[in-house]
């Protein structure tokens, strides 16, 4: 059954790590409206959503995808690239401990889930300032026995590498050309965001389903053009402490 560990979102958020945006107010309740909304759609598509409990002195902590890479055979703890954050993983241990064996990036690899994208046994990992090729092997050094190969991917202009390339299917992507190669990810066909939209390239995969925001309608037209007709739910709130929708859950088969 798919699961998905969510948590709620921080009342510290206004504190949030910016890398790439201005700081901008954050509404907390709106935020959180969202957030509710991003974990009914969930349970619309049949996911069993598991909320962990608000971190009031992590602001960054809604956003769990960052804390764990989830694979069928194990998960990765990361080591996240900003030092506010490394605490965060610490309640994950408990989270996936009952689910996967655990194995766990050291100093002086860093990595953040965001910068992580796995299609099938190729995992690809953004080098970003907040992901580093220490970390890079480490996974390697995890997974081979699994069969996967990670290697990086060079990324400029945004915070991870899932600001600029998300899965769609199978072998199809939905990126920012932009931001990060095509040439980067062989054997894969490519839907590019509108120019006049760069942070439209995250989607949520869940199954075969897709979640969207609404904020991206150009971008929206292109999926709906290639065959994709995704549920929308808006985390514009949430966006502007540089968050996506794929941030805000650990999703795999319990």
């Amino acid at each position: 059954m798919l699961t998905a560990i969510t948590r709620a979102v921080s009342r510290s958020i206004v504190n949030c790590e910016l890398t790439h945006l201005e700081r901008v107010p954050i509404d907390l309740e709106n935020a959180r409206r969202q957030h509710h909304a991003y974990e009914e759609v969930l349970r619309a598509l049949g996911v069993e959503v598991h909320p962990l409990p608000e971190e009031p002195d992590l602001p960054d902590s809604v956003f769990v995808e960052d804390t764990a890479i989830i694979l069928e055979e194990c998960a990765v703890l990361t080591r996240p690239g900003a030092d506010s954050r490394k605490p965060e993983v610490e309640s994950i241990v408990q989270a996936l401990a009952p689910y996967r064996t655990l194995y766990r990036v050291a100093a002086p690899g860093t990595v953040d889930g965001g910068d992580v994208l796995t299609v099938g046994k190729r995992i690809f990992v953004g080098l970003t300032r907040r992901s580093n090729q220490s970390a890079i092997e480490q996974m390697q050094e995890f997974l081979k026995p699994f069969g996967y190969t990670v290697r990086g991917v060079p990324v400029t202009g945004c915070l991870h590498l899932k600001s600029a390339v998300t899965q769609v299917a199978e072998k199809k992507l939905l990126i920012n050309p932009a931001w990060v190669r095509e040439s980067d990810f062989p054997g894969m066909d490519f839907i590019e965001v509108d120019p006049s939209e760069p942070y439209a390239a995250n989607v949520l995969m869940v199954g075969e389903k897709l979640v969207y925001q609404p904020t991206y309608p150009k971008t929206l037209a292109r999926l709906e053009a290639a065959g994709f007709h995704p549920l929308l739910v808006d985390a514009s709130e949430l966006a502007k402490a540089e968050g996506a929708l794929t941030c805000c859950s650990l999703i795999f088969n319990a």
